[in-house]
């Protein structure tokens, strides 16, 4: 009899560290509780993070694989083998979603290549969650990563998502390493018109969590510190 082949499952895990089953269904721990391969970012943190949603699962079982800036692309296809002898493989995030943001499509992209079945899991992302709140267009928006580091360049990409928000009635997110939110903010204040709005949604699902929009004549009242919090921007000029 021929054997059925193993899913890749698509864990979400927190944002933060707070306890994962408040913010994550328990369809989540009933597949960790299943799964004993996973492909990962840091394993240090996932086997912490499976630990805290399935505190009883023996760690010395877990056959982890690490993706990141030194995995090379022609080892992501061996992480998915399980699949084919008929065991399933959990893919997580270092947090959010995986898939999104986030080098794990590479391996979703191999799956679908190795016709094995992908199972996304609900979980919070943080890009849903900043849109969902922000007040600006859920029917057309998208999510443009990260800006340029140097500041003229970055002013430069500023000014240009903000014609782009208007001439399409776009609104757009972006993000910053945590450690340069308040320069970012700044630059904002500096060059966009004080009439486009931007929310500003830092720490969501966390105790600390701020969501907030207003126009950027308002938030040049401001003084928000943003240093090393994670944080969604999101801007649009109408």
């Amino acid at each position: 009899m021929e054997q059925s082949q193993g899913k890749l499952y698509l864990i979400p895990t927190t944002l933060g560290d707070n306890a994962p089953l408040e913010v994550l269904p328990i369809s989540v721990k009933k597949i960790i509780e299943l799964v004993d391969s996973y492909i990962v970012e840091n394993e240090k943190t996932a086997r912490r993070f499976i630990k805290k949603v399935s505190s009883s699962k023996s760690q010395s079982t877990l056959n982890i694989n690490l993706i990141n800036k030194y995995t090379l692309t022609d080892d992501m296809p061996g992480f998915l083998n399980p699949c084919l002898e008929g065991k399933s493989v959990g893919l997580m995030s270092e947090a959010g979603c995986p898939g999104i943001a986030d080098p794990g499509s590479e391996v979703v992209r191999i799956a679908h290549e190795m016709k094995i079945r992908v199972v996304p899991l609900v979980g919070p992302s943080s890009i849903i969650l900043a849109m969902m709140s922000s007040g600006m267009n859920g029917q057309n928006f998208t999510f443009n990563g990260y800006l340029p580091i140097d500041s003229s360049e970055r002013k430069k990409a500023l000014r240009q998502l903000e014609k782009n928000s208007f001439e399409r009635n776009q609104a757009q997110l972006f993000i910053e390493t945590p450690y340069r939110n308040n320069k970012l903010l700044e630059d904002m204040k500096s060059v966009l018109h004080p009439n486009s709005r931007l929310c500003i949604a830092c720490d969501i699902t966390l105790p600390t969590e701020f969501i907030r929009t207003m126009t950027m004549n308002q938030w040049k009242k401001n003084n928000l510190d943003l240093h090393k919090r994670p944080t969604l921007f999101v801007l649009q000029k109408d």
